[in-house]
């Protein structure tokens, strides 16, 4: 669609990744195995053109074989052009993009951007990150939560067992959900908390398990429950592949067993497991807010590598 000066439409196909990859951002090296595998689509890559000069970019990234977008993913401007000009631009592809490339009468997706771990600190990076949360914040989106990704790397030494707890398998889904839903009291997670806004402790979870937990192909074998030498449970790891990296998929100790330190050794768990298949590398995420399990991270060998903000039009 043309506006003023501007051409604003979808990406043509696979042939067009060059054009749209000329705005750079640590992604790019993921669209064309995304394209080839359905997790992206040319008609949710959204490119502003003036003539043949790339201005702007958004795209949203869905599940394998999903036929709705899930996340917003990619929004870039040129940040060589004067700051207003950036942000309207930026709006303009926004409601544009929206309009036609999401189903009719629901909330867009939520967006997430990966930023370095000193955005705040560096107004080359501050500058570029606020414009683009300014340009969404002016259709609708708000700041919902601001997370650590967090990195552990082969050179790093591979946490030795602590002796006090045990770990075992997991039966079966239902004894999972019923952990994670032990586990909601009191979480410091800002989309848990969202779930239980919405929903019960035990529909929450069944959420989560349902549309995370339970599409890893990796094995389930790698999941492990932590016990006290009796057999009473204290938390959980589930170790896992996505689509990109190994990762801890989520971690928890139960609250009647908080406080006592046993999630350095429920991550030291997870991670040996990782470790043990000679990975490159294991990624983990935790909110900035969640101060406990961000030291825990940090005590056990991974380093905060990123930052990830996520907006909501919730």
């Amino acid at each position: 669609m043309e506006q003023n000066d501007l051409t604003m439409r979808p990406i043509t196909g696979r042939e067009e990744l060059d054009l749209f990859c000329q705005l750079p951002y640590v992604l790019n090296e993921e669209l064309a195995d995304d394209l080839a595998a359905g997790r992206r689509r040319p008609e949710w890559m959204w490119v502003a053109l003036r003539g043949d000069r790339l201005l702007a970019r958004a795209a949203w990234w869905g599940r394998q074989g999903g036929d709705v977008p899930l996340i917003l993913d990619v929004l870039d401007v040129e940040d060589s052009a004067p700051g207003p000009d950036r942000v309207d631009i930026g709006v303009r592809l926004l409601r544009a993009a929206t309009a036609t490339a999401l189903p009719n009468g629901s909330p867009p997706p939520d967006y997430s951007r990966f930023v370095p771990p000193d955005w705040r600190e560096n107004a080359g990076t501050r500058q570029p990150v606020e414009d683009r949360m300014t340009a969404l914040e002016r259709v609708g989106a708000r700041l919902f939560v601001e997370r650590l990704r967090l990195e552990w790397r082969p050179e790093s030494p591979v946490p030795e067992p602590g002796g006090r707890l045990a770990f075992r398998g997991v039966h079966d889904a239902e004894e999972l959900v019923a952990l994670m839903a032990l586990v909601l009291d009191g979480t410091l997670d800002a989309h848990g908390r969202d779930d239980l806004t919405r929903m019960s402790v035990h529909e929450a979870a069944v959420k989560q398990y349902d549309e995370e937990l339970a599409r890893y192909t990796s094995p389930r074998d790698w999941w492990r429950i932590a016990t006290l030498p009796d057999g009473e449970p204290v938390g959980f790891v589930i170790p896992a592949r996505n689509d990109y990296n190994p990762i801890i998929a989520y971690i928890a100790v139960l609250p009647a067993h908080r406080g006592n330190g046993y999630i350095d050794d429920i991550l030291g768990e997870g991670t040996r497991v990782l470790a043990e298949q000679g990975v490159p590398r294991i990624r983990a995420a935790t909110d900035l807010g969640n101060v406990p399990m961000a030291n825990a991270f940090r005590r056990a060998g991974y380093s905060n590598f990123e930052r990830e903000i996520n907006m909501t039009w919730r």
